[in-house]
């Protein structure tokens, strides 16, 4: 049996750029880049890409993962990389993007 600090750091760990792609085909309109994966969203207006910020907040405070947010009137941007494993993406990242797209 793995103990908490051993799974923490298995969750801690960046994926290779293969793993990052495999995990990407189940996730349409993400990309890696920069050692980030991201997504641009666009909605009708204003308020509705607010509300959406407010639904991923939720998301991402449920996982106690904080993603990399741009607004600019109607459109988001999502930038996901973990902080704690140097900026890299993890297993958190492909996580949290996965509960993103389930809000839509």
């Amino acid at each position: 049996m793995q103990s908490v600090a051993e799974t923490k750091r298995r969750i801690m760990e960046s994926l290779s750029k293969e793993e990052i792609e495999q995990a990407l085909t189940s996730l349409n309109g993400w990309a890696h880049d920069d050692d980030k994966v991201c997504k641009k969203f666009e909605f009708n207006d204003f308020k509705e890409a607010m509300g959406f910020i407010v639904k991923v907040g939720f998301e991402a405070e449920a996982l106690g993962h904080h993603p990399n947010l741009y607004n600019v009137y109607n459109q988001v941007t999502i930038g996901l990389q973990t902080h704690d494993a140097g900026n890299k993406v993890t297993s958190k990242d492909i996580e949290l993007a996965k509960a993103i797209e389930s809000i839509l």
